[in-house]
């Protein structure tokens, strides 16, 4: 693989164009003084869909083809659909038996999120740790798309 000064300056480029991308997201947040429910309900149906997206398409394939090539063609497409829905089934499960006072998953009403106080110690620190852990979650996936764009920039 030979690094040229244009390549790194396109895998760096893109890379920091995706960063940008989440902090500019994340920073409407700040600018909103209502809650929109049909804009609120669109931008998670189409973030959602996105992540549907990478998963059925891109991981999926490329787990099929990994697994094909070690297992067969008919075998390594049954070990990719199985570990698929196997997860699905063992997020299920999970949510149904570990208990909890409330349920993080379950659907709230605009009204309700709206009663709690927007200065609550424990909300800021629980937005300061989704914060971290965000930024702990993108680092490997810059990585990935920076050593990605230097290998093969069509990616």
């Amino acid at each position: 693989m030979d690094i040229t000064r244009e390549s790194l300056f396109f895998a760096f480029s893109l890379t920091l164009l995706a960063g940008l991308s989440t902090g500019i997201g994340s920073i409407l947040a700040f600018y909103t003084k209502q809650t929109n429910k049909k804009f609120l309900s669109a931008a998670l149906g189409f973030s959602g869909s996105g992540v549907i997206y990478v998963s059925m398409i891109e991981i999926f394939a490329k787990a099929r083809s990994s697994l094909e090539m070690v297992y067969g063609s008919s075998k390594g497409l049954l070990i990719t659909t199985a570990a698929f829905f196997g997860g699905i089934a063992l997020i299920a499960l999970i949510d149904k038996f570990v208990p909890e006072y409330e349920n993080p998953h379950q659907m709230r009403d605009v009204q309700e999120m709206e009663k709690t106080k927007t200065q609550d110690p424990a909300l800021m620190r629980m937005g300061l740790f989704s914060a971290l852990a965000i930024a702990i979650h993108n680092f490997p996936e810059g990585l990935a798309t920076f050593i990605s764009a230097l290998q093969d920039p069509a990616l």
